[in-house]
């Protein structure tokens, strides 16, 4: 191991910008294939913004249920692209509670760009973030994803870049499966989405600045999973669409394990006796369907037939020819740099992790319920023993208390779901990069952001607010937290935050303009390495070997190809 480099390196770099506030001087507009748009001026920060962009036709009426059809209007004059536009149909009545903008017509994107600030060789190297949120909810207007911060840092490193966030069809509005889906060729509708919106920042993007042949797709969770599922897409048929990838906690996988589009067509037959579309007069159930009003459809969606299913992308023999894991294994992915990694203990994440786990028969269970036949469990349970040491978090030494509810194996199971969901997709994508040839850089967040939550350590999604740049905005911190961390958070978020706009800009997190650092090395196959993001009293990352469970997540990898858990 060696250390990356002293928090001290950034104490002085005196960097720290706060959230946007609205202030418009003028309207900076911008000339796409099919009109001109004004959006908004913010002299405060010196950027330009202009929102809720449409990139397909609103996919209603007669488009539901379809592949997004690309814009069939032009206009002369200005169109207004200052507000952001209505967030996607989601999972449940929680957006419609909040009083959030929900609309089926939300196929839009958002534009950002530092104002007056250009490379001196032109066009700027750009980046189109996908949001997560379990293909169930998100948008690209979640100000997590308020990349003001994240812009500025850029023009102070010298590596001006453009900024694109997205919406896409999500929960079954954008991921309904079943054997009519499938021959309508209506399936994984949400990746479909996606690719359209790459095609028209690929066609539009040079008329905000942008260069349409420096394009980096980047996404968590769901939105990593995306992105790993854009390299797969059509065989890893390369259609220009971006020159490199980053996946923050995701890889080019299934989110959950799925054979075929046919394997839901129970749930698509409950839909349908829902509807009253089980015996559709005139057309095909899916035309039915979409004469059904918006809110019965939401509210079907959302009801307990949905209870233990999850939306997810499956493998359609179009968009997605096969599972995952076999195009890892074959090399059928787009060959574009990659840099990806995971927070260190995924596992203990509400979505994924499993409370209450006090005896390996129960463990046992926990593993069958996943679909794993009682052999495979028995193999599961000798891999992850029940030795505390072994499990995670490493926040909590030992066992919880009783008290917590969590658990006697909590660790146990923590480090099994971690490690099912999220560190052998990212180990597997890194060593089948690294067996091409192609470049890859792996790495592992390991903070405890949250000081009172010991017993869940480096959480999934609490380094989203340090690559945005805005730890010292979260809401999950406390007063007391952001008065002892902020020393370390700011510089870490500063560091990661560079090393990824390094990589928007050079395809390389190494050339990040701070003095004092370490090389991220390549993964290899000889020597796999990860680079470890870290905080305390003298280091901010380390490098180590990317072997933790060696024998448990090659395991995994095997399983992901077989029909015990298809992946």
């Amino acid at each position: 191991m060696y250390s990356c480099f002293s928090a001290s390196v950034l104490a002085t770099a005196g960097l720290y910008p706060s959230s946007s506030s609205s202030s418009s001087v003028q309207h900076p507009t911008a000339e796409t294939r099919n009109g001109t748009y004004y959006g908004i001026h913010q002299s405060k920060w010196h950027q330009d913004y202009f929102f809720g962009i449409p990139y397909a036709q609103p996919p209603v009426d007669e488009l539901r249920f379809r592949p997004p059809h690309s814009l069939n209007t032009s206009w002369t004059g200005e169109r207004n692209a200052t507000e952001m536009g209505p967030m996607c149909y989601g999972y449940g009545p929680t957006q419609m509670a909040n009083g959030e903008h929900v609309s089926e017509d939300c196929l839009t994107l958002n534009v950002v760009r530092a104002s007056n600030v250009s490379s001196p060789k032109g066009l700027l190297p750009v980046v189109v973030y996908i949001h997560g949120g379990l293909f169930k909810h998100g948008a690209g207007s979640d100000p997590r994803y308020n990349m003001t911060s994240l812009l500025q840092v850029g023009v102070h490193n010298g590596q001006e870049f453009v900024g694109v966030t997205l919406n896409y069809r999500l929960s079954y509005w954008g991921f309904l499966s079943g054997e009519e889906v499938a021959r309508e060729g209506a399936t994984n509708l949400g990746l479909r989405d996606q690719r359209l919106a790459l095609q028209w920042v690929q066609e539009n993007i040079a008329a905000f600045g942008g260069d349409p042949t420096k394009i980096t797709i980047w996404g968590q969770e769901a939105g990593a999973f995306s992105v790993g599922l854009q390299l797969l897409a059509y065989g890893g048929r390369d259609d220009g669409l971006f020159r490199a990838a980053i996946a923050q906690s995701g890889s080019p996988m299934l989110m959950w394990p799925s054979a075929s589009a046919t394997d839901w067509q129970p749930l698509y037959e409950a839909f349908l006796n829902a509807t009253n579309c089980t015996d559709a007069v005139s057309g095909s159930t899916l035309d039915c369907l979409r004469r059904v009003p918006a809110a019965t459809l939401s509210d079907v969606f959302s009801s307990d037939l949905t209870t233990f299913n999850r939306p997810n992308p499956v493998v359609d023999g179009d968009f997605l020819p096969k599972l995952g894991s076999s195009a890892l294994e074959a090399g059928d992915f787009v060959k574009v740099p990659l840099l990806l990694g995971t927070t260190q203990d995924e596992g203990t994440w509400s979505y994924y992790g499993v409370e209450g786990i006090n005896t390996t028969a129960e463990f046992r269970a926990m593993v069958e319920y996943d679909g794993l036949s009682t052999t495979a469990a028995s193999k599961i349970a000798q891999l992850y023993p029940d030795d505390p040491a072994q499990g995670i978090p490493s926040t909590l030494d030992g066992r919880p208390g009783n008290e917590t509810g969590l658990g006697w194996q909590w660790k146990r199971s923590s480090a099994y779901n971690g490690d099912k969901i999220m560190q052998a997709g990212r180990r597997m994508a890194s060593q089948a990069w690294a067996k091409h040839g192609v470049d890859v850089y792996t790495y592992v967040y390991d903070v405890l952001f949250h000081a009172k939550w010991w017993q869940y350590g480096a959480q999934e999604q609490d380094d989203i607010a340090f690559l945005f740049h805005n730890v010292t905005l979260s809401e999950s911190l406390s007063p007391t937290d952001q008065a002892d961390q902020k020393k370390t958070f700011e510089p870490l978020s500063y560091l990661m935050t560079s090393m990824w706009i390094s990589f928007i800009s050079t395809l390389d997190p190494n050339h990040n303009s701070i003095n004092g650092t370490k090389t991220w090395p390549k993964y290899s196959l000889a020597e796999p390495e990860a680079l470890v993001f870290d905080v305390n009293a003298t280091e901010l990352c380390r490098v180590e070997p990317d072997t933790y469970r060696s024998a448990a997540i090659s395991h995994w990898m095997e399983l992901f190809q077989t029909s015990e858990y298809p992946r």
